[in-house]
């Protein structure tokens, strides 16, 4: 018993010893990515009896090989993937050999699952390519290796699959290596690729050498995956986003992370990065024991000399250390949404530490996957690659995604739908003119008001074409004038014939007409002027963006609505009955969406309403909230 207990421990501590590799497989569809991690896994007896006989079973049932094991079905484990042959959703799978221990993640092929594979490959240290032998390399195959080179995996195994299929030719061999690497590899700035060819349905050159291809003199998978030194970021500097400040007993305030760059000891000079206060690290903690060291990626809680103001969500790095405060920066985007992207939209940036409003100010070019060359572009659409200018509202810590993984990718969320929408990495900070900078004023909003006589405030009145928001509006103004009120109506057909002639009827038009449009309001309000602005506006972003310009309760949104029906008697030009036979391309709530208000200030249907009972209606409206 005691022999056993030793040899347990033994085990244990081995295993505690190794070094772990991540890795993710990728490539296009049915490239055999799936198969080739079940052979894994199936050649290396890493399962388990009763998993190999239900395997067996699945396979004469829902299999693609015929009689054979069908490989693939041991990590393709959603309802859909063993429908439709295919992954989805990415499988991780732990294992462990003599010499490693492994987290491989099975990445879906589809261009449709960019956003799961661009995951995967953000925490992996290496990716295996599979390249169909029969088809050679594809735009997906591009894309994923750019992707993987673009999340900072430097390290590549190109496992030309299906082997077996090709009467194990050499030829084929050959001539796929040279077409990956003149066409991607040396494009890429990859540090290492080792090219292997294997069968993952028969099994050679996964665990064993293959007796069909004793022509290649190279290691087997397996054993590559053993052998390669995995790369990993030098950064000798400390840094550690706080996660959460600790304060279990009056006596104790601990700063809890993870390490993202280089090592910490006791008794060093750790600084904030956002108040520039020092102090000593006098305990460090890793799970309950007291350490004297901690590493890159250690989780942490660590105790100071002395009491600073430090919060979730600041860094803390070395004392020497010149991490960056910015409110502007480059960065490359893979665009997941299926609604495009355009600049001078509002989104949350989310980091490992922060949480910010931006604005993709300028779409600087587009990656076409086919020839990595860089293309001009106005929008994103969705898988798209490309390299833009973002600005943010408040200053963030940043750094390059070269010099920092942690802190240098982000996500952007959608503010309306709270969908992840795109992930990115930083390049570089962007410096704005020093000479350019916000002048302050003697005269100010409450002078002016005080002067005037009147609270300023803005109506935004927003609606299909014809639905009356000018006819109100324009009511509404001679009401408030009539009263004394200093208004100004700013009407969307007006400003296109003035500073938004410039601008067209496309989607980026129309973002840009409205930005415009609120910026002007944003000046006459500063003015201590009633506004009221009379816009189409049919996104709910930008009417968002617009609203996030203003004090709460001083902008207010009425919603002005008619019926198709209605709106056709109105247009006297037969507009709405051109666009619905498609002559008249763009034209909003036809063939060009408008997104309706889910919870305006004030909702007026014209079907019901005349335009007096409406101005009524938003006069009464804004002296109960003293806004008049």
């Amino acid at each position: 018993l005691m022999a056993d207990k030793s040899e347990i421990q033994e085990f244990i501590n081995h295993q505690n010893s190794l070094d772990t590799l991540r890795f993710i497989t990728c490539g296009s569809v049915d490239d055999g990515k799936s198969t080739l991690l079940g052979r894994m896994l199936y050649e290396a007896q890493l399962i388990f009896d009763d998993q190999v006989d239900s395997l067996v079973k699945d396979s004469k049932k829902i299999g693609t090989q015929g009689d054979k094991i069908d490989f693939a079905l041991l990590v393709d484990g959603l309802a859909a993937e063993r429908e439709q042959g295919i992954t989805i959703d990415v499988a991780y799978r732990f294992f462990s050999s003599e010499n490693r221990k492994f987290i491989v993640a099975d990445s879906p092929g589809h261009e449709q699952y960019t956003r799961n594979m661009v995951t995967a490959a953000s925490n992996a240290d290496l990716a295996i390519i599979l390249v169909d032998a029969r088809n050679g390399i594809l735009p997906q195959t591009k894309r994923h290796s750019f992707l993987i080179n673009l999340m900072g995996i430097k390290q590549v195994i190109v496992a030309i699959n299906k082997m077996d299929l090709v009467k194990y030719d050499q030829k084929v061999f050959s001539a796929l290596k040279d077409e990956y690497q003149k066409h991607v590899a040396e494009k890429l700035n990859f540090n290492e690729i080792k090219y292997i060819p294997v069968s993952a349905t028969e099994g050679d050159n996964i665990i064993k050498d293959s007796k069909n291809m004793q022509w290649y003199k190279g290691d087997q998978l397996m054993e590559t995956l053993e052998k390669i030194e995995v790369f990993k970021q030098n950064s000798e500097s400390f840094s550690m986003p706080v996660q959460i400040v600790n304060r279990p007993t009056l006596n104790f305030r601990g700063f809890c992370g993870r390490i993202s760059s280089g090592e910490l000891k006791t008794g060093d000079v750790i600084k904030v990065t956002n108040s520039g206060e020092k102090a000593n690290v006098e305990k460090i903690f890793n799970g309950d024991a007291d350490v004297d060291k901690a590493n890159e990626q250690d989780s942490v809680t660590i105790t100071l000399n002395k009491e600073i103001d430090i919060s979730r969500g600041d860094i803390l790095t070395s004392s020497t250390d010149s991490l960056e405060m910015v409110k502007s920066f480059a960065g490359k985007l893979v665009w997941f949404d299926e609604e495009p992207g355009y600049t001078n939209r509002q989104y949350i940036l989310k980091t490992s530490h922060s949480q910010k409003n931006c604005e993709i100010v300028r779409i600087k070019n587009k990656i076409d996957v086919n020839t990595y060359k860089k293309i001009t572009a106005t929008k994103l659409s969705m898988n798209d690659i490309a390299e833009c200018e973002i600005v943010l509202d408040d200053r963030l810590t940043m750094s390059s995604f070269e010099s920092n993984k942690t802190l240098g990718n982000f996500i952007l969320i959608d503010k309306i739908s709270n969908l992840t929408i795109a992930a990115g990495i930083m390049l570089h900070s962007l410096r704005r003119s020093e000479n350019v900078r916000w002048q302050d004023t003697d005269v100010n909003l409450g002078m002016r008001q005080r002067i005037i006589g009147q609270e300023a405030t803005v109506i935004w009145f927003t609606g299909m074409s014809g639905t009356g928001k000018s006819t109100i509006s324009n009511l509404l103004e001679k009401k408030l004038s009539s009263e004394g009120r200093l208004t100004y109506l700013l009407d969307g057909d007006n400003l296109r014939h003035g500073i938004n002639k410039d601008l067209g009827f496309r989607e980026e038009d129309r973002i840009e007409n409205i930005r415009r449009a609120g910026e002007i309001s944003k000046i006459l309000f500063d003015a201590g002027i009633i506004v009221l602005a009379s816009f189409i506006s049919p996104y709910a972003s930008d009417r968002l963006r617009i609203k996030s310009l203003f004090p709460k309760g001083k902008f207010h949104e009425v919603y002005v609505k008619s019926s198709i029906e209605t709106l056709k008697k109105r247009d006297t030009k037969g507009l709405y009955a051109k666009a619905l036979k498609g002559d008249i391309p763009n034209f909003t709530g036809i063939n060009s969406p408008y997104e309706e208000p889910k919870k305006p200030d004030l909702f007026i249907d014209t079907d019901k309403t005349n335009p007096q009972e409406a101005v009524d209606l938003i006069n009464n409206y804004l002296k109960k909230l003293k806004c008049i």
